[in-house]
């Protein structure tokens, strides 16, 4: 299953570290041990399961570990006051204990008496989960003396082929102290002075694909960490060393980050990549290993390959800095971008219509996408002639968008305070198959003055990339082309979610899976969205016949978040022409139908009854169950739905406003089809999408859903202290009124 590569060739990107089958991992004395009170058992255990799960899937794991120095120094500490305790207390007596001194510990010594009891911990360890280990203990010379080196590596390579994880230590009891700057002599030559060049050499001797260098750091910064302008460098290339600069070592180790970055510079050069990343975070050591593997953003990757175009750390920040260009933008202008794009769309209908035809024939030949998902991506000259409709629409909107005053109160004299609209700031929005979604999204953040991130799914990136074009062509006109950046279909979407720095809002336009996906990775960055489309239509029993039997609902546009999927029927139109209409009526258009409890009891020979009543099927599939009145469907509702559209059908008024009460959706209509709940439809011009929260923005979401406010006061040298009871000014808070369409 694990690819070969290329002899001496290292991995070019995180995702390829999938494939890494030998892998060192060199674990700092910072991540073994804690300060002053011995090994960091919690830390150690999570490391070896995941170590062990790694061996268990074929891979051929090994262990640099530091600690047996740290671990050796705090027995003998505790040996010597004991010692020196009962001593005192055969000369003093109990009650005259003198304050104890603790003597200078030699490193050796301690690495001595604290290397068994390390190996012991590991040993027990890595029984539990059925894994053997073997120590090794090694010294500069293993490396220098060839036969030694010859040895070494036959060792290492037949414990290896008996699936034994090797755990390498440098042999401290023995080593000489180390020479200062003596890390690098020449390609060929790593002096071992700490157990960063240690694995280094290691990982290069054994022809390792992935050397892991945890520590107690997040990884490589381009100025020491803690400094305010401090920033994480996620991929580190050996032409960049120069861009940064060097803070301390570790708290507890012998190598510093420069020791660290030599180190893993030397290996990369042997063909060996290199992660350095933190192993003493409670919330990632979990995981922090399988998570490099598997290619996730964690700590630094060392790569010889700079790839073309700028990190997505680098596009955040150059769409932050445009957009506020764009934000600063007259109205008028912004409205010149969106209808400018929306020419565009129609323009070269033939080169998107072209490059959409690709994504649609890989699509159709991968067999991956499933046949919803395939109808999603298809654009059409109709489709692309609706879009520029909408984008013209929301370019007269978006003239009283920023800036507009929403209250203005007199606080006092001359002191006046406005709350105004403003732009979110960086948006993120990440979409599945629907590249019509990418205009779309734009236009609305070009609308708002808000900077935007695009992550569209590898199955529409040829539609993407000139859809994306077309988008940039436009703000070239007012010099505010950088505002939106396409991201790389490489970059993992839960990386992406981890930007809490960079990014203010998350949109995901997608599957269910997908907006799940969103919600549980991105910790510190709010979602805006809906997990699922579960739409209900329920049919009263004082429903026409003709509206009862319209099921534009389900089969205008199946795949849409905004279909119908449950089917509520009154128990007294059971057995009723209405009900064989409607079952009638279904099965012309192919819908296979699913039959509730409820409604497979009443039935002899019944449908093939629901897994689940929580079902979005997204397809020409529906499910059908009974309710014993209105209020029973609003239960239902209430319990099986997902707050998006929900639907009565009924002429009477008394039960339609009820109903329109008490369901708690996004969007509840009357004798209307639950497709109606779009953002075009509603007038809105576009929408990013249809939000289901209960704060911010709900239902379809178009230009206010991507506005916030702010506070503004002027006044003319007040202070807080004038308002005192010894001041001399009265608060006033007069409500002034806002004329339509005022603007700050």
């Amino acid at each position: 299953s694990f690819i070969p590569r290329p002899h001496g060739k290292s991995f070019v990107h995180r995702s390829e570290l999938k494939q890494a089958k030998r892998i060192v991992v060199k674990l700092g004395s910072a991540v073994v041990t804690r300060d002053e009170c011995g090994l960091a058992l919690g830390r150690l255990a999570s490391i070896v399961e995941q170590v062990a799960m790694l061996q268990n899937q074929g891979r051929e794991m090994m262990i640099v570990t530091s600690g047996a120095v740290a671990f050796g120094k705090q027995r003998l500490r505790h040996e010597i006051l004991l010692s020196q305790s009962v001593r005192q207390a055969l000369h003093s007596g109990q009650n005259q204990l003198k304050e104890m001194v603790i003597p200078v510990l030699e490193a050796r010594a301690c690495a001595a008496a604290g290397q068994s009891g390390l190996m012991a911990l590991y040993e027990a360890m890595f029984t539990q989960y059925s894994t053997c280990t073997a120590q090794i203990l090694v010294t500069n010379l293993d490396f220098h003396d060839e036969q030694k080196r010859r040895n070494l590596n036959s060792t290492l390579h037949e414990l290896l082929r008996m699936n034994i994880v090797p755990i390498i230590n440098t042999n401290d009891a023995v080593v000489p102290p180390p020479v200062p700057n003596s890390d690098l002599q020449g390609v060929n030559v790593i002096s071992i002075k700490d157990n960063d060049s240690l694995a280094a050499r290691l990982a290069v001797e054994m022809k390792a694909d992935l050397l892991i260098a945890l520590s107690d750091v997040e990884g490589l910064y381009d100025s020491p960490p803690g400094t305010d302008d401090a920033k994480l460098i996620d991929i580190f290339y050996p032409g960049d060393q120069q861009s940064i600069t060097f803070g301390t070592k570790s708290r507890v180790g012998s190598g510093g980050m420069e020791a660290k970055v030599k180190a893993a510079l030397w290996a990369l050069q042997g063909g060996t990549s290199v992660v350095i990343a933190n192993g003493t975070h409670p919330k990632v050591t979990g995981h922090v290993i399988t998570d490099i593997v598997e290619g996730k953003k964690v700590g630094t990757f060392f790569s010889e390959v700079k790839p073309a175009g700028p990190t997505v750390e680098q596009q955040t920040e150059m769409a932050r800095h445009a957009g506020r260009a764009l934000a600063s933008l007259d109205p008028e202008q912004r409205g010149e971008i969106i209808c400018c794009l929306a020419e565009l769309l129609t323009e070269k209908k033939d080169e998107i219509l072209s490059a959409n035809r690709r994504d649609m024939e890989l699509a159709n030949s991968s067999g991956r996408l499933s046949q919803p998902l395939i109808d999603r991506l298809s654009l059409s000259t109709a489709k692309l002639n609706s879009l520029a409709i909408g984008l013209r629409q929301l370019a007269v909107s978006s003239r009283d968008s920023v800036g507009r005053v929403l209250r203005r109160t007199r606080v006092a004299n001359n002191l006046e305070l406005e709350q105004i609209t403003v732009p979110i700031g960086v948006l993120l929005v990440i979409f599945e198959s629907r590249p019509d979604c990418l205009p779309q999204v734009a236009a609305l953040a070009i609308a708002s003055g808000n900077a935007l991130l695009l992550k569209g799914g590898k199955e529409a990136s040829n539609t993407n990339k000139i859809l994306h074009q077309l988008t940039q062509e436009a703000l070239s006109i007012h010099g505010v082309a950088d505002a939106i950046q396409l991201v790389s279909t490489r970059e993992e979407v839960e990386d992406l979610c981890r930007l809490d720095k960079l990014i203010d809002l998350i949109i995901p336009r997608g599957s269910s899976q997908l907006v799940r996906t969103i919600q549980r990775a991105a910790k510190g960055i709010p979602v805006l969205g809906h997990s699922e489309g579960i739409c209900h239509v329920y049919i009263d029993n004082d429903a026409s016949i003709d509206k009862a039997i319209d099921v534009d609902s389900k089969c205008d546009y199946p795949a849409a978040c905004n279909a119908m999927e449950t089917l509520l029927i009154h128990r007294d139109l059971l057995r009723t022409p209405i009900f064989d209409q409607i079952i009638d009526m279904l099965r012309t258009e192919n819908v296979k139908i699913h039959a509730g409890p409820r409604f497979a009891s009443y039935l002899t020979f019944s449908p093939s009854e629901v897994k689940s009543l929580r079902t979005e099927y997204g397809d020409l599939e529906c499910c059908i169950e009974v309710v014993d009145s209105m209020q029973d469907a609003v239960d239902h509702i209430h319990k099986y739905g997902s707050s998006h559209t929900d639907v009565i059908i009924t002429e009477n008024e008394e039960t339609a406003e009820q109903f329109l009460q008490q369901v708690d959706s996004a969007c509840v209509f009357w004798n209307a089809s639950s497709r109606f709940a779009d953002g075009y439809r509603f007038g809105l011009g576009a929408e990013v999408g249809i939000s289901t929260a209960r704060i911010h923005a709900r239902g379809p979401v178009g230009l206010e859903g991507l506005l916030t406010t702010k506070w503004v006061l002027r006044g003319e040298g007040h202070t807080a202290a004038d308002f005192s009871e010894q001041g001399s000014m009265k608060y006033l808070h007069e409500n002034i009124p806002v004329p339509q369409g005022s603007f700050s």
